[in-house]
């Protein structure tokens, strides 16, 4: 259910598959320690979940981070290390989750895809994003 893209020690990525959906209540898949966090809830009828705010508080955050959830189709996530060498490739379907974290990573659709994307912010193309060439498709690794 849940996969963790682990290279030399550091969380490239974080994937939880379509079949997170579960017992009620609410379970959070990231450490508390995560510059950003998701999770998933489940109520019945009736529920109330109370009402709150946010406080203000300075929080340092070093690099974005991103969560896409697929809602449909199939995608593929090629995995790169911090200086732009290819890893290996994984395949997202429907329902699932990835939180992409450090190193690098692409996407090739491989059937037409919808997905929601949320990154912290604010986010500034041309101060966040380096972008390099992918792989060759010669040379694409499917980890299972």
């Amino acid at each position: 259910m849940i996969e963790k893209i682990i290279h030399k020690k550091k969380m490239l990525a974080l994937i939880v598959r379509g079949k997170y959906r579960g017992k009620k209540g609410i379970h959070f898949f990231t450490p508390e320690s995560a510059t950003q966090q998701f999770g998933y809830m489940k109520h019945n009828r009736k529920h109330i979940i109370k009402p709150h705010l946010h406080q203000k508080r300075l929080t340092k955050i070093l690099s974005t981070t991103e969560v896409i959830l697929v809602m449909k189709g199939v995608l593929r996530v090629d995995f790169y290390n911090q200086k732009k060498r290819y890893l290996y490739s994984k395949i997202l379907k429907k329902d699932d989750i990835i939180m992409l974290v450090h190193g690098g990573h692409g996407f090739k659709v491989l059937k037409n895809v919808e997905m929601l994307e949320i990154k912290q912010g604010p986010y500034s193309v041309s101060k966040d994003k380096v972008k390099f060439e992918n792989i060759d498709e010669n040379n694409i690794k499917i980890k299972k």
